[in-house]
């Protein structure tokens, strides 16, 4: 942590400001998708219904899995601004950090490979004629389901590679502290929570997506913090027995 000596670099401004950008990007993505596309087709519990939906939308999922992969481009080059500017606080964690989001990052994009199972038993292909439609509308829900399986996986990267990330922001004082702090409680509750929903899976069902608003206003909160505010000057200590008043 030796930069607290130094003078912020321009790029480490630039890069703050791409990734506060990303951040608000991101989240308002994952919200229109959720509202809008994908998020209003799936029916929990319904695979009837959520098989009937795809069916009838298939245009309006598939426009949802390809802006998941622009997505999760994205979160590649937020990933590269975090390291530009937090790599003078400490190299070593910062790569922990990007390692563990790069790790979520390719999870999130091979799982959708079980979104696009579910559209090949809907093609109505003569090789699927050997299942009834029941069958097939249970098949489709259970990609689903894996599908939404590997998010799981992957939030429990993103939230312990974000609890790093946050806790370099805490040392480099170049965002509030509380804000730094309020992010390393809600990225380990992300990752800890989705652990233990996946040993008690009854556990989420009754939480919904309610320990997931702490990450929303953290990473909406940085975002605009970085667009508006940008970084904070590193405070230079003075030099051991001198004199801070000007003779």
């Amino acid at each position: 942590m030796n930069t607290l000596n130094g003078q912020l670099q321009p790029a480490q401004h630039t890069a703050a400001k791409v990734v506060g950008f990303l951040y608000v990007l991101q989240m308002a993505l994952a919200i229109f998708d959720d509202s809008f596309l994908r998020g209003r087709m799936i029916v929990r519990g319904d695979a009837v219904q959520t098989a009937t939906n795809i069916a009838a939308s298939e245009r309006l999922f598939r426009l949802s899995l390809a802006g998941d992969l622009i997505l999760y481009a994205t979160v590649i080059v937020l990933v590269w601004g975090l390291y530009v500017v937090l790599k003078p606080i400490n190299r070593n964690l910062v790569l922990l950090a990007a390692f563990l989001r790069l790790v979520e990052n390719a999870i999130l994009s091979v799982t959708i490979l079980g979104a696009f199972a579910a559209l090949a038993l809907l093609n109505g292909a003569d090789y699927l004629r050997a299942f009834d439609p029941k069958q097939l509308q249970a098949l489709v829900y259970m990609s689903l389901r894996v599908y939404g399986a590997g998010f799981s996986i992957g939030f429990v990267f993103l939230g312990f590679g974000s609890a790093v990330f946050s806790y370099l922001w805490l040392e480099s004082r170049y965002i509030p502290r509380a804000l730094a702090a309020w992010g390393i409680f809600s990225s380990l509750l992300l990752a800890l929570v989705t652990l233990v929903i996946m040993v008690f899976p009854a556990l989420g069902a009754a939480l919904g997506l309610t320990y997931m608003v702490p990450m929303f206003f953290y990473e909406v909160g940085l975002g605009l913090w970085l667009l508006i505010k940008g970084l904070h000057e590193p405070a230079v200590p003075k030099a051991f027995g001198a004199d801070p008043v000007p003779r």
